[in-house]
């Protein structure tokens, strides 16, 4: 049974300048939209690369606009495009105003940055605001180490956006987790919009065999970087473990990322060839089923994969990116705090035995439904509920009714 809101709209933005955790997490909750409430509709706009890649459900469509990429000194530059990075944004700016014109969202709901990449998004939210759609801003967990996005934010245009733009701000997370804006000294106004949904589970989907192209023995450990890009240390760390010790307990799936640097990936794939038990892929678009298949995860601290290690209880040891962000830290060691997982801070030593006691212990490490609280994984739930507030507004009652699937 689901809800029907017929011809309703929903416009997301996921401004993607690098990996996979916005595009992950946009396409996840228009996947439980859209299998909620019959004939509503919902349109991406992402600046992902590999978005194509991805399978979207019936009523689910994006709208590539031109990628860009962060640097590691917090400048950008054009992806595909050999035009200045000025030029790129102008495009972008330009296809998103032209699509939420011509789109007419009734919602439309901004990933984690107010004002979109550079500010792109501020003339399409200044022109919604004079319409009925409603604004929702939509920030994971942890944002960052307080002080870092007290300084990002310092100009203060994304608190007036908070401020003045947002009808809503939806915490994918939890209050007693952490507070993702604990530095911003904001005004009671924007806290009252602020709404803690829980974490975003996951579902897998209807094929949940293994690939077939895939030589693996389950069980398995799966080790993932999610995008790649900034998960080289940890894969050799983890490659070294194996390379050192005959005694580790399973055999390992490492899953690279597609945006891990060429160099590396083909030097990782080379020494995976001489490790009989292990194997290695660059992408899968269905991680949750190799997730699923797994008896433990190795992994970075990124939102989407905490979310899949709660959905799918692995025992897991995660490897958090410490700099230039320290987000993946925080959430790490407040998980750990919390009897969810197990930490491995990378230091200057990256010691090959600290990884190799640590990948025997994991198998019969508890599993996170041992320590898991009460709603922590009814984000997608609570978006519902919300969504149906606010899009159900004004419908009479034989537009808003339940209908069979």
């Amino acid at each position: 049974m689901v809800e029907a809101l017929r011809s309703k709209r929903i416009l997301i933005y996921s401004h993607d300048t690098f990996g996979l955790g916005h595009l992950r997490r946009c396409r996840t909750i228009a996947h439980s939209l859209v299998e909620r409430f019959k004939g509503l509709t919902v349109l991406i706009l992402s600046g992902s690369p590999i978005i194509g890649n991805f399978d979207f459900r019936a009523r689910v469509d994006f709208i590539r606009i031109p990628g860009v990429i962060k640097l590691y000194n917090g400048d950008y530059t054009s992806l595909g495009l050999h035009i200045d990075l000025k030029d790129t944004l102008s495009i972008r700016e330009s296809i998103i105003r032209h699509t939420a014109r011509t789109f007419a969202p009734d919602l439309l709901l901004v990933d984690k940055e107010p004002l979109g990449l550079k500010g792109e998004m501020t003339q399409t939210l200044e022109m919604l605001k004079s319409t009925d759609t409603r604004l929702v801003l939509g920030l994971r967990d942890v944002m960052d180490e307080p002080m870092l996005l007290k300084r990002e934010w310092s100009n203060g245009h994304a608190i007036e956006a908070m401020e003045n733009l947002y009808d809503e701000i939806w915490v994918y997370g939890r209050e007693d987790f952490v507070d993702p804006l604990d530095s911003m000294n904001l005004s009671p106004a924007i806290r009252d919009k602020m709404l803690y949904t829980g974490y975003l589970p996951r579902q897998l989907p209807k094929e949940t065999e293994l690939p077939k192209s895939l030589d693996v023995q389950e069980p398995y450990m799966l080790v993932t970087t999610g995008g790649g890009g900034d998960g080289v240390a940890m894969i050799d760390w983890v490659l070294r473990a194996y390379e050192s010790d005959d005694r580790l307990p399973l055999s390992a799936l490492i899953v690279l990322g597609p945006f891990m640097p060429h160099e590396e990936r083909d030097e990782f794939i080379d020494r995976c060839k001489n490790l009989d038990r292990v194997n290695v892929i660059t992408f899968d678009s269905r991680l949750e089923v190799l997730m699923a298949r797994s008896a433990c995860v190795v992994s970075m601290a990124g939102y989407n994969t905490f979310c899949e290690i709660l959905s799918y209880d692995k025992p897991a040891l995660v490897v958090p990116r410490v700099e230039p962000r320290k987000e993946q830290m925080i959430r790490a060691l407040r998980a750990q705090d919390m009897g969810l997982l197990k930490v491995l801070i990378p230091d200057d030593g990256l010691e090959t035995s600290v990884m190799s006691e640590a990948l025997k212990n994991l198998p019969n490490q508890a599993k996170p439904s041992a320590a898991l609280r009460p709603g922590m994984l009814g984000g997608l739930d609570s978006i519902g509920e919300m969504s149906r507030r606010i899009l159900g507004n004004g419908i009479d009652a034989e537009e808003l009714q339940l209908a069979d699937m």
